[in-house]
């Protein structure tokens, strides 16, 4: 059973989960219209980055985790597209956007690493 919970201790699906949460929390101030058009989609793109880890981890096959976390990855730079949006649009504070765009470029190369990580795992079998 320990196993199953280890997901939660994959750092990268830590700090996408973190971004998730901080994407939601900016968009969650916003007004109808801004949610409707940007916002839910800013949300559900953060979301799917941790999802994707998620799904890709629970298939106990590294191609498959590998193909999981290029959606992931996908994912990351959707939200990074609408950030860029968000942020030309005055929707999300300097401080805010700035951190937010280090924590994705953050994500992105750990991301990476985990996926030669990944890679490595095939070569070894």
């Amino acid at each position: 059973m320990d196993e199953f919970y280890s997901l939660e201790k994959l750092e990268i699906y830590q700090i996408a989960n973190k971004i998730g949460d901080d994407v939601w929390k900016i968009v969650s101030d916003w007004n109808y219209f801004e949610k409707d058009t940007i916002g839910k989609q800013f949300t559900r793109s953060t979301d799917s980055i941790s999802a994707n880890i998620a799904e890709g981890y629970g298939r106990y096959s590294f191609k498959e985790n590998i193909q999981f976390c290029y959606y992931s990855r996908g994912s990351l730079l959707e939200s990074k597209n609408w950030l860029i949006k968000a942020n030309e649009r005055d929707l999300v504070n300097k401080e805010k956007g700035d951190q937010l765009n280090e924590d994705l470029k953050n994500l992105l190369k750990r991301l990476n690493g985990y996926i030669s990580y990944l890679k490595k795992q095939i070569v070894k079998k």
